[in-house]
């Protein structure tokens, strides 16, 4: 498996899943986002006020992650895509990928409701076929993180049916994003820190 293209720190301190070769087409063919990808994953760590101070709009992980690669020339990114029958042209619009860069698209999902994985693997899907992207990447949560959020007493905050690992991979198993190459990053224990 491609997987072991993964610095250690990744393949110790991340639950890594990867599927038709992602790691190895990040890796050859775009490796300044691979690089970028492994340099956000290395430097971050899950701190607890961002579990016992909830956030506003965005979560204190999403905003880490996005500020990170935004500053290396990653963006939010809205393709408009449109269906032309004949002479009849019909907007299809897709939904915004949080990180975007050179055909490479990654998204965080921390703390949604599940069905989020259901659109970002569709949105994966389409622009994979439309040609629009060549890899999708989503850096979620594990499931045993709940353990430290009922530790600190804000595991109802994550709930059963929000977005962590077990609910995202019967989703990919399930061909969710058709011939996309994925690769997923759960974040787990070993990332926590006590930072109050």
């Amino acid at each position: 498996m491609s997987i072991d293209l993964l610095p250690e720190f990744i393949r110790e301190n991340y639950e890594v899943h990867e599927w038709k070769h992602a790691c190895a087409i990040l890796h050859h063919d775009f490796p300044n986002e691979w690089d970028d990808i492994l340099a956000v994953l290395s430097d971050f760590r899950l701190n607890r006020s961002w579990i016992t101070n909830p956030g506003g709009r965005k979560s204190k992980v999403s905003e880490f992650i996005d500020s990170y690669l935004y500053g290396r020339d990653w963006i939010e990114k809205e393709f408009q895509t449109h269906v032309v029958v004949d002479e009849h042209t019909m907007d299809t619009p897709t939904h915004k990928i949080d990180c975007f860069r050179n055909r490479v698209a990654l998204e965080i999902e921390w703390n949604n409701k599940d069905p989020f994985y259901d659109r970002d693997l569709n949105n994966f899907r389409l622009l994979f076929d439309l040609r629009a992207i060549s890899v999708g990447v989503i850096i979620t949560r594990c499931d045993n993180l709940q353990e430290i959020f009922n530790q600190l007493g804000r595991g109802s905050s994550y709930g059963a049916s929000t977005t962590h690992m077990s609910k995202l991979l019967p989703r990919i198993e399930g061909g969710g994003g058709g011939g996309c190459p994925l690769l997923v990053f759960g974040i787990t224990q070993s990332l926590y820190t006590e930072d109050e």
